[in-house]
């Protein structure tokens, strides 16, 4: 059997929320710096898998020093054994890790309920360690947002601009269709730059003139609190309570 590919990655990543008038000012002077990559405009989409209680969103949403997550993610609408991305990703400080396998999406289901085995026992261990840390994971939201991803020639410097994101609750696959709720205004766009160095003063001079700040913007912490604000609405009042040191959010019925 075909051993899956392996990718480890550790960067920095800083989030950005730009308008529609600074979407297209940015999109023209990055130019001058950087090349479109060779796959132009990405849809992504990502499942993003959690307990029954929310426990690594709810975490997330607290910005601690460190948090992790667990994801499923396709470039375009995939189909039931096409390639995709099995990653665990942390952060410690502003420093991201990224640990993920190509695998399929019906291998993923199986390694979730049934804990299937993959082909490389290090990946396995480390997956399986996850799981057992959490306990029950299961599909809680799929984000999706259409990328356009930027690079320089001889530089780790990688920027992307991700438009229209959006989500959903329900049909949490990689395979039905790439529509979903917005998680921003109409022509709003999420700016990651993502270095493992220094980022570069060209860079630091259109953020600046263009008056682009920093942000601690999450997709699916975002979507999580709609999805809380659409449950208020037909409830009475949002409570939050201390779990084993990290807050819970909930709903009173």
């Amino acid at each position: 059997m075909k051993k899956e590919i392996i990718s480890v990655m550790k960067r920095y990543e800083l989030k950005f929320i730009l308008n529609k008038e600074q979407v297209n000012t940015f999109k023209e002077k990055v130019l001058d710096y950087m090349k479109i990559d060779k796959y132009g405009l990405t849809t992504i989409s990502s499942i993003y898998y959690d307990t029954p209680s929310y426990t690594l969103i709810n975490k997330s949403i607290e910005k601690p020093p460190y948090k992790e997550k667990i994801r499923l993610r396709s470039y375009g609408l995939a189909k039931r054994d096409s390639n995709v991305f099995l990653e665990i990703k942390r952060k410690n400080e502003k420093i991201v890790y990224k640990r993920r396998i190509v695998t399929s999406e019906s291998k993923v289901e199986k390694f979730f309920k049934e804990d299937e085995e993959f082909d490389d026992k290090q990946i396995s261990r480390e997956l399986h360690a996850f799981k057992e840390k959490y306990g029950v994971l299961e599909p809680k939201y799929l984000i999706i947002y259409d990328r356009i991803a930027y690079f320089q020639e001889k530089s780790d410097l990688r920027v992307t601009l991700d438009m229209n994101p959006r989500y959903r609750v329900e049909e949490l696959n990689l395979h039905t269709s790439l529509e979903g709720i917005p998680l921003l205004s109409f022509g709003e766009a999420i700016l990651e730059i993502k270095v493992q160095h220094s980022i570069p003063l060209w860079l630091v001079d259109i953020l600046t003139k263009e008056k682009i700040y920093k942000s601690s913007f999450s997709k699916v912490g975002t979507a999580h609190k709609m999805e809380l604000k659409k449950k208020i609405n037909k409830s009475n009042m949002l409570i939050q309570t201390n779990i084993k040191g990290g807050n819970q959010y909930g709903i009173i019925i």
